[in-house]
This record gives structure tokens, C-alpha cells and sequence, in this order.
């Protein structure tokens, strides 16, 4: 039995009317059937010139949804993909925008600009109409500005607009505001916000009337591009120039990047601002304002936020207490953070893996394993599942103390818990590998980790390189360069870099310009990081003037110097003792744009109060401080130090009491000069009290004192004559205490500080503690 043929199809121009005619019934009818039920037996025929054809029909206009349900029946049932030719999609577009139906012209027009790139027919079309086709309407152009930005192409969409301008059309407030926002965002021109007010004024020339979105967005661009003085300006303009009162949204963009820039004094002024236009702070202020504080190391003004939320009956989330247990085991306060663990528990919020996560790298940094293991255990036991950043905290730990074994190990469990290494746990092993001196473990590493789609660049070989140096290991560094550089690895300007800085912390400064030589023979530019690494290296050997001259060669190779390079320099003539030119060179650069922080300000009042210009030293405290600028640890105690030296105490315990009050820690060295100096005064009962009430104030919060290597770079290792007094008077000291003998141990600690020798951390310790015990067994006596 044979198969019918099917009938003959009719020529084109007969099957076009039919299926306009079929198309037009279909419409009057408002049938709910599927169009493809209708025109089945057509659709093998629908060629490219027969779909134009229909598309283009004028006595279809009147019936864009029909129109709109052919266009998907083309493109889910025939094999054509090419992009419409303009006739018959500005046909389709013409009917759409007539009958207001924007958001569908719209998806059209997106779908064709993706496929009409990179040659953009409809651009060309809409900036410069050919004669053969139709002007663009003023929908057209208006409904394209946001296809363009939607598209990802906002500075096509701009064209669009220029074009508007120029004939005069207003475009609607939307378009204006997505063509801003996809300005904003999308550009990496750090003159895109010059651009965006150009376009705003344009628009407010064709009359239209911004909103507070507008300028939220403009307020946002500002910000991104840290303009911070125009986005403030703007905002206060914003109800008089443009009749948009501020919103909550418009204070918390330059919130969010004043506390990133550190500027919090700024924040208060505005908080302020924002109270007087009767604003009320929401959860995001209030979360921002959180993040800033925990970001600057302020735990206690972060925590008397979380207070105010909780005053005004704002929720307080695991966010916001994630951040602030955060800060408090950056600060290696992990008591603390527990605490607030228990806390949040208490209101009934649950802590998640990232709480987790936190306090248990935080155990680890505070060398306490056990504490980190037992959270492991804790929070599986609650149902949080360990994530991959649980486990890429462990082989970091393990990397630490070289258990490599045990760190890939728990690779394996990370694999078989369905999480994969990423790039962090492969650097972490290879880095590992490295300071334990298997570099063909780290290889195999690096090999392994290309092989698993990853990708393996100078970035993993710089990270290893690092850690080496960090360890004072800068010939293996060397080594492991060369056999990376004959395994294929680029070198760059980094990986010179972090050798030579490698070999000026050793002391090596011939084999670091032997580097820097080897850099440019091999036509490697060097970027900031070396020329900054080999100012550093002269800095140190005391050869300050030839760091200026280097200095010099990096602005004439067309270099931006930054604060590092400034610090350094500024540093070293402290360092030679010559404040004089120390304040010259920074009063120059200051003059060029150089912008001081708190390291700068910390280099400057240890090298007045090595030199013995306390006056000028407190100047320089007040005035730094009168500014608002951000006053560390390392601030107080330079100053405390000095006035202690100086025999001026109560100034001293008044700055002692300003860092508890900002919960700056105390060190060694503050503990020396106090209870030295009261000592030295004959208020030796005074100088017990003081170490008693320092201890119990500080006891729950003592940690290891960790100076930024920018503050001090110039920080060498003590003598041994030096390093071996001091661990032999610290164990008579321990000695003494355990025998009872604390009159005897604070004696000696008294002779100690006259002849500049520090006592050990375990020493001050046992000191304290027994002084402790002491007051308490008096204290029984009545």
C-alpha cells in the first residue's frame, strides 16, 4: 500500500495571501488555538522571502499579538536564524509601538542586536535612515536606547540618545534612567560619571523631570569612581536644584564608600545630615555602618550599633553579627566572638557556615587546634554543613604547620564531600610544598591543577614564591624561579618583585640589583611593587639618596608612586635621623597629591620621639586626631613611650585610658615604659597597681601584638648579647615568682628598664598573675 502525495503547494505569492488571510481570521476570531494547528501544512514552505513578505504586510499591523505569535512560530519551527532583514523588522516594530506594546518591541529589539552584532545594520539605521526606508519614530528610538543598554552596549544606546537630542525628542524618564544605570555600571572609563552628568543636563534640557532614582543613580556613579565630594555635593543639591528629596538609598551609597575609604569621622557628619532631613537609619544603615566599624577594627562602636537596632526594633540578621564576630577574630579576640555566637543563638538566629567558618579560622590563627577541631565537630553536629572554604581553612592549617600529608588528606574528603579544589587550595598546596622544600610535590601541584581545568598562571608561582620569601627562604625562591621559567611559566614583574623584596629582607641588596639587572635584560618592566621592593632595600642600608633617585627613574618611566613608595622614602630619612628632610619630602609629595595615612603618621611621631621632639610629636597627635583620621595601637603606644621617657605620666595613663576606651590593645612595650617610669618616681606600690588593673582590664583581651610591616619596615632582629639577657632574666623572673619572691621579681624587672633590656611575654604573665594572687591573699587576710 503507497503513502498519498500530499497536494501540490500553490506559488509563493498565493501561499503569502493565504497565510496573511489564515493570520487575519485567526486574529478576529481571538482564537485560543496554537497558531502552528493553523498553518502546519504551510510551514515546510516558509522561506526567508515568504516570512519577510508576511511580516511586512501592511493589512497585518493592525494585529500585533498575531504578529507576535507568526515571529515565534519562524524561529521554534524553521531552520532560518539569520536576523531579519530592517523591512520587516521595523514592520513588526512599527505594529508593536503603535498598540504601546513596548516590552514586547523591546525583547525583539534585544534579540536582534545580539545577532545583528558586529555589524549593527539597525544602529547604522537608526542614526543615519537610508531613503529606501522609513524615518525612525520617536518610540523606536526611545524603546532602543534600552534595548542597547539591556544588550550590554550602553554607549550605542548613548549614540541613540545624542540623536534624540539633536532632533529634539524627549525620551521618557525610564529610558533616561536605564541608559544612566547601564552607563554607570557597565563603564570602566574613570571619566564615565563626567559623561553621565553631561547626558543627565541634556535630558533636563528636553524637559525631563528627574526623580529620586535618577540621582540615586548618579550618586552611585560618583561613588564607584570614589568622587566622594561630588556625590556628597549632589546629594545636598538634590531637593533644591532638582525637586528630589534624598532617600534612604541615596545616604547609604556614600555611606558604603566612606566607610571603604576609612573616612569615618565623614560618616558621623553624615548620619547627622540625614537626621536633620528626618530620615530614620534602616537595616542596611545600620549593617553598613556595622561593616565599616568591624572594617577599621572599632569592634566596640560596631557593637554599640547592633544596640541601637536592637533599641529601634530593627532585626539584626547573621550578617550583621557574622561581621562583627569577624572583626573581633581578626583582632584575635575569639572569646569575644564566641560570645557573640551565644548571643545570636539567644535571639534566636541561627549561626551558618560562614559563622562557623570564621570562628574556627579564627582558633586556628590563635594557634588553638583544638578549640578549631572541637567547632568542626560542633557544627555538624547542628546540621551546618561543612562547605569548601571549611575545608580550604584546614589545609591552610595543616600547609602552616607542614602536616602536607594531612593536608592532602583532607583534599581527598574535600573531593568525596562533592566539593572540588579550587584555585585558593591548590595555591595553599603548592605553597606548602615550597616551604617544606618539595618542589616537585609542588610541581606535580601545578601540573595537577592544569589538568583539572584550572587556571595555572604566574599568579599560583608568585603566591609560591611569596610564601618562600616570607620564610626567609629567598635562594630557594631563586631556585624555584629558574625552574618555572624552564617549565614554560612567564615571568614578571611580580615575581622579580617578590624576590627582590625577598633579598632586602635578608640584607642581600647586591643580589637584589643583580635582579633587578636580570629583570630588565630580559625586557621585563618593572611595575610599582618592584621599584617600591628596591626603595625599600635602600631605605634600609641606609642609602636613602640613591631610594630618590630610584624614586625619580620610576616617575619618569611613567609610573604612578603611591603610598608605599612615600612611606618608605619618608621612613628612611626618620630612620638617618633627618627629620628635617623627612618633613620636607612629605610636605612636597603632600603638595603632588600624596594623600598620609596612619602609617605615614606613625614613621613621623616615632622618628620626633627617637630624636626627642616630644612637642612636636603631641602637635602632631593632635592634629592628626583634631582631623578625624584613623589612630591605631601603634600610635598610642609611640606617644606613651615617649612621655614616659619624658616623666611625664599622668599624660601617659590619659592616652592609656583613650585606648581602652577604643579598645586599642596595650603591648610590652606600654607595660614597660608605665610601670618603668612610675618606678623611676619612686611610686613603686603605684606601679604594682597599675600592672594589676592593666592585667584584669586586658585579661580577657591580650593577644600577640602584630605591627604591620608598613609601620615599621625597618624592624630588624635583636642582638643576641640583647635576645639572650633577656631570656635569661626572664626565667629569674619566672623563678622568683613561683618562690613567692615578688618584690624581688619587680626589682629586677626595675633594673631591667634602666638598662633597655624587655622581658619576655611569659614573664610579664607570671608577673601579673602573681601580683594578682597577692592583692587577693591580702585581700583575705581582712
Amino acid at each position: 500500500m503507497t503513502t498519498p502525495k500530499p497536494p501540490p503547494l500553490p506559488n509563493s505569492n498565493v501561499l503569502i495571501s493565504t497565510i496573511i488571510n489564515l493570520l487575519k481570521s485567526t486574529a478576529k476570531r481571538h482564537s485560543n488555538s496554537p497558531l502552528y494547528d493553523t498553518l502546519a501544512p504551510f510551514v515546510p514552505s516558509l522561506t526567508p522571502p515568504i516570512i519577510h513578505s508576511i511580516l511586512s504586510s501592511p493589512s497585518l499591523h493592525h494585529f500585533p499579538s498575531t504578529l507576535l505569535s507568526f515571529l515565534t512560530l519562524v524561529h521554534s519551527h524553521t531552520p532560518h536564524s539569520a536576523p531579519l532583514p530592517l523591512p520587516p523588522l521595523l514592520s513588526v516594530l512599527s505594529s508593536l509601538l503603535a498598540h504601546q506594546k513596548f516590552a514586547d518591541a523591546r525583547t525583539i529589539l534585544q534579540s536582534h542586536i545580539v545577532s545583528d552584532h558586529p555589524h549593527h545594520h539597525l544602529h547604522r539605521h537608526l542614526l543615519h535612515p537610508g531613503p529606501s526606508l522609513p524615518p525612525p519614530s520617536k518610540a523606536l528610538l526611545d524603546t532602543s536606547i534600552s534595548a542597547y543598554c539591556h544588550s550590554g552596549w550602553p554607549h550605542l544606546a548613548a549614540q541613540v540618545f545624542k540623536k534624540m537630542k539633536r532632533h529634539g525628542c524627549r525620551p521618557t524618564l525610564l529610558t533616561i534612567n536605564t541608559l544612566l544605570n547601564s552607563l554607570v555600571k557597565n563603564s570602566s572609563s574613570s571619566r564615565s560619571t563626567d559623561f553621565c552628568k553631561e547626558l543627565f543636563n541634556d535630558a533636563l534640557k528636553l524637559g525631563v523631570a528627574p526623580n529620586v532614582n535618577t540621582c540615586n543613580i548618579l550618586i552611585s556613579g560618583f561613588c564607584l569612581e570614589y568622587k566622594l565630594k561630588e556625590a556628597i555635593e549632589f546629594l545636598k543639591n538634590m531637593e533644591s536644584k532638582f525637586g528630589c528629596k534624598p532617600d534612604n538609598v541615596s545616604y547609604n551609597t556614600i555611606l558604603i564608600t566612606l566607610c571603604k575609604k576609612g573616612r569615618l569621622h565623614d560618616v558621623r557628619d553624615l548620619l547627622f545630615d540625614m537626621k536633620e532631613k528626618r530620615l530614620s537609619p534602616n537595616s542596611s544603615t545600620y549593617n553598613i555602618l556595622v561593616h565599616g566599624y568591624c572594617k577599621m577594627g572599632w569592634l566596640k562602636d560596631a557593637a554599640k550599633v547592633i544596640e541601637l537596632m536592637s533599641q529601634h526594633n530593627i532585626f539584626t540578621d547573621t550578617w550583621t553579627y557574622n561581621m562583627l564576630i569577624d572583626g573581633f577574630c581578626k583582632q584575635g579576640k575569639i572569646d569575644e566572638a564566641c560570645r557573640l555566637r551565644d548571643e545570636m543563638e539567644g535571639l534566636k538566629l541561627l549561626p551558618d557556615v560562614i559563622t562557623y567558618n570564621t570562628l574556627i579560622n579564627g582558633y586556628f590563627e590563635m594557634k588553638n587546634s583544638f578549640a578549631a577541631f572541637k567547632l568542626i565537630e560542633e557544627m555538624t553536629e547542628k546540621g551546618v554543613k561543612p562547605n569548601e572554604v571549611t575545608h580550604n581553612i584546614l589545609i591552610k592549617w595543616y600547609c602552616k604547620e607542614g602536616r602536607m600529608d594531612e593536608a592532602s588528606e583532607t583534599v581527598r574528603r574535600m573531593e568525596k564531600s562533592g566539593f572540588s579544589p579550587d584555585r585558593f587550595t591548590f595555591n595553599t598546596l603548592i605553597s606548602g610544598f615550597c616551604k617544606a622544600g618539595n618542589f616537585s610535590e609542588a610541581f606535580m601541584m601545578m601540573n595537577l591543577m592544569g589538568g583539572k581545568g584550572l587556571k595555572m598562571d604566574t599568579v599560583t608561582l608568585n603566591t609560591a614564591l611569596h610564601n618562600l620569601c616570607q620564610e626567609r627562604k629567598a635562594n630557594e625562591a631563586y631556585n624555584l624561579l629558574n625552574i618555572a621559567h624552564k617549565r614554560g611559566y612567564i615571568l614578571d614583574d611580580v615575581s622579580y618583585g617578590t624576590l627582590i623584596v625577598g633579598y632586602c629582607k635578608e640584607e642581600n641588596l647586591d643580589r637584589a640589583m643583580r635582579l633587578w639587572d636580570e629583570m630588565k635584560e630580559k625586557e621585563i618592566i618593572p611595575g610599582i611593587s618592584a621599584y617600591n621592593s628596591l626603595i625599600l632595600g635602600f631605605c634600609k642600608s641606609g642609602k636613602t639618596d640613591q631610594a630618590i633617585t630610584k624614586l625619580n627613574e620610576l616617575l619618569e618611566s611613567g609610573l604612578a608612586s603611591n603610598e608605599t613608595t612615600y612611606n618608605t622614602i619618608i621612613h628612611g630619612f626618620c630612620w638617618e635621623g633627618n627629620l628635617e628632610k623627612a618633613f620636607q619630602f612629605h610636605n612636597k609629595m603632600v603638595e603632588k597629591s600624596f594623600n598620609p595615612n596612619i602609617y605615614t603618621c606613625n614613621i613621623l611621631l616615632r622618628g620626633l620621639c627617637k630624636e626627642g621632639m616630644l612637642e612636636k610629636a603631641i602637635k602632631l597627635f593632635n592634629t592628626w586626631n583634631s582631623k578625624g583620621k584613623q589612630i591605631d595601637a601603634v600610635t598610642y603606644n609611640t606617644l606613651i613611650t615617649a612621655l614616659c621617657k619624658d616623666g611625664r605620666l599622668e599624660d601617659a595613663l590619659g592616652l592609656v585610658a583613650e585606648m581602652k576606651e577604643k579598645e586599642l590593645s596595650r603591648d610590652s612595650y606600654t607595660y614597660n615604659a608605665l610601670v618603668g617610669a612610675l618606678k623611676d618616681s619612686g611610686r613603686a606600690k603605684e606601679a604594682e597597681e597599675i600592672m594589676l588593673k592593666m592585667i584584669e582590664g586586658d585579661k580577657s583581651s591580650q593577644q600577640p601584638r602584630h605591627m604591620d610591616e608598613r609601620q615599621d619596615v625597618f624592624a630588624g632582629e635583636p642582638s643576641d648579647e640583647s635576645d639572650s639577657s633577656s631570656i635569661a632574666y626572664s626565667e629569674q623572673i619566672n623563678e622568683l615568682c613561683t618562690e613567692g619572691r615578688y618584690k624581688d621579681a619587680m626589682h629586677i624587672f626595675g633594673e631591667l628598664k634602666q638598662k633597655g633590656i624587655t622581658v619576655n611575654k611569659s614573664a610579664y604573665i607570671t608577673l601579673m598573675n602573681g601580683l594578682i594572687k597577692r592583692k587577693k591573699s591580702t585581700l583575705k587576710a581582712f
